[in-house]
């Protein structure tokens, strides 16, 4: 596999056009703009195990008993004593014995300082030569949508970056969900800021999960393989912990994966993205991720307000700055340095000649978002981007995505 993409890297360097091709090429992208206008709106989409032991060392107390028949006793000596005109004989003495000092092995293991993970920043990653696996969601074309059941598996298949979508419950909370209902996972219904935290992660997160078909609805019950290990309504298969098919907190998750960067979406506009901006802000500053985390949001007012918020923090265009980029030629904002696009919509390309044009003289990295999992979720289509010039596949099978050296 690292051979392969080896490969298309060389080869993608070869097929992305050269400046002086972009000559003509502007007029077929204003048959984009109101495609990528109503993006934001269609985003397709197309075992955890047990918990470490912990060690610890008893101190053990160990006694040395001596048997008294093991000391060896001193040899009588061969010189006669002489005779003495004293009648009465001397007693006997012996001399004490000293027992030499035994050392007991100490059973305590010596220290030893672990060392703590290390999670990559953006710039690292945009330094690197090969192709990100960016797992989105956790892999939601194969493991349960946004559950650490997922992300757990995804980090173990090799995947680079880790992509959510967040939203604020109730009662403020900032959590890793994709609607604003949770009706499309979970055993539940209504909408996410209608339950509160401890709510929401009470519910089946894996309830609409068959391997390999998502979103799908409509299969017999016995295909939802895990439904109702959650709940406690099945016993648990063996290596699946409950605790990780429900719904989780964003800073849950940053603290899982203390060494991974992450790929964040806010959804949604107006005040309930607004409200998620702010409290993902924060919270990115909390937990100390600045250089690790990028944000993207199709509604261009809460990208240009979370830029305010944490000018530090990568972001991806939205929607319509990148239809200004794209058709008119307008710079980017300053300091955008990737963009994250889906490679058709509709019956429509994006990913054009005239787009590899903007990309390299734009000199941004390019994140694709696969929006139909029935032809664009298998490892052709992903080697398929590669070879065009994807920086990054935003993959919902990181499993088939080839492997780094």
């Amino acid at each position: 596999m690292a051979a392969a993409r080896c490969a298309v890297a060389v080869e993608r360097m070869n097929r992305r056009p050269t400046r002086c091709q972009t000559v003509g090429m502007r007029t077929p992208l204003f048959a984009l703009v109101a495609l990528l206008l109503v993006a934001g709106c269609a985003d397709g989409d197309g075992d955890a195990g047990d918990d470490a032991p912990t060690s610890t060392t008893d101190r053990t107390s160990v006694s040395t008993v001596i048997d008294s028949s093991s000391i060896p006793v001193p040899e009588t000596s061969d010189v006669s004593t002489p005779v003495t005109t004293t009648p009465t004989t001397p007693p006997v003495t012996t001399p004490p014995v000293t027992v030499p000092a035994t050392t007991v092995p100490s059973t305590t293991a010596p220290a030893t300082t672990a060392q703590a993970p290390v999670r990559p920043t953006i710039d690292e990653l945009l330094a690197r030569e090969d192709v990100l696996n960016i797992a989105h969601a956790g892999g939601d074309q194969i493991w349960p949508h946004s559950t650490f059941y997922a992300f757990d598996r995804a980090v173990e298949a090799g995947a680079d970056v880790l992509e959510m979508d967040v939203q604020l419950t109730g009662d403020g909370v900032l959590i890793v969900q994709h609607d604003d209902t949770v009706d499309g996972t979970t055993n539940g219904t209504g909408r996410v800021d209608s339950y509160t935290f401890e709510e929401i992660t009470a519910l089946d997160a894996a309830h609409w999960y068959a391997p390999g078909c998502w979103p799908c609805r409509d299969l017999p019950a016995e295909e939802y393989v895990l439904r109702g290990v959650r709940t406690g309504e099945v016993p648990a298969p063996e290596g699946v912990d409950p605790e990780t098919l429900r719904i989780v907190s964003f800073a849950e998750l940053v603290e899982r994966y203390p060494d991974m960067p992450l790929d964040v979406e806010i959804k949604g506009t107006g005040e309930a993205a607004a409200a998620a901006a702010r409290v993902l802000a924060a919270e990115i500053d909390e937990l100390g991720v600045t250089g690790h985390v990028v944000v993207v949001s199709f509604d261009d007012a809460t990208v240009e307000l979370f830029r305010s918020l944490a000018p530090d923090v990568d972001v991806s265009p939205g929607v319509g700055e990148m239809s200004a980029w794209l058709l008119e030629g307008a710079e980017l904002a300053s300091g955008a340095r990737i963009v994250q696009v889906p490679p058709m919509f509709g019956d429509v390309q994006v990913i054009t000649p005239e787009f590899w044009s903007a990309v390299e003289l734009a000199g941004v990295e390019v994140w694709v978002w696969p929006n139909d999992a029935a032809s664009q979720e298998n490892t052709e289509f992903y080697t398929e981007l590669v070879t065009q010039g994807a920086d990054g596949i935003i993959a919902g099978r990181p499993d088939l995505l080839p492997a780094a050296d």
